[in-house]
């Protein structure tokens, strides 16, 4: 966890500066809310009150969300974490999602050497191309 998220436990923060923090849109992080991925806290008002641990917690979706995990894989992925999802170390208690993360986890492996094999031929491309005098 970074240190100044550390030393803001404890400091509430709006869902615009979540937003703000993360680099996501106020929309995908009412999204997450209505997933299951965030609980914030709630004021009389109703307006979401986040924890700066939240922080690391969205960026942990993202990275989820970017790798192709659904976010009810994500949900149950996130349990495996202390701190409500945003926990360094993951808890053994989820051997039962071994076969599925692998199976992402292979799916992703397959992006990516489809991904360098584009990078390859993109490059070869380059290189046959004429160079500006």
């Amino acid at each position: 966890m970074d240190v100044r998220v550390k030393a803001e436990i404890g400091r509430v923060m709006k869902i615009g500066e979540l937003a703000q923090r993360t680099g996501v849109s106020v929309r995908a992080l009412r999204y997450y809310d209505e997933q299951g991925l965030l609980r914030p806290q709630r004021t009389p008002g109703g307006y979401r009150e986040f924890d700066p641990r939240d922080v690391v917690l969205v960026a942990r979706i993202q990275t989820l969300i970017s790798a192709g995990l659904n976010t009810d894989l994500i949900a149950e992925v996130l349990h495996c974490f202390s701190d409500g999802g945003a926990g360094e170390t993951p808890s053994p208690t989820c051997a039962e999602m071994v076969a599925e993360l692998s199976a992402a986890r292979d799916r992703m492996l397959g992006r990516i050497e489809q991904l360098e094999e584009s990078c390859r031929l993109l490059a070869a491309i380059i290189d046959a191309a004429p160079q500006p005098a």
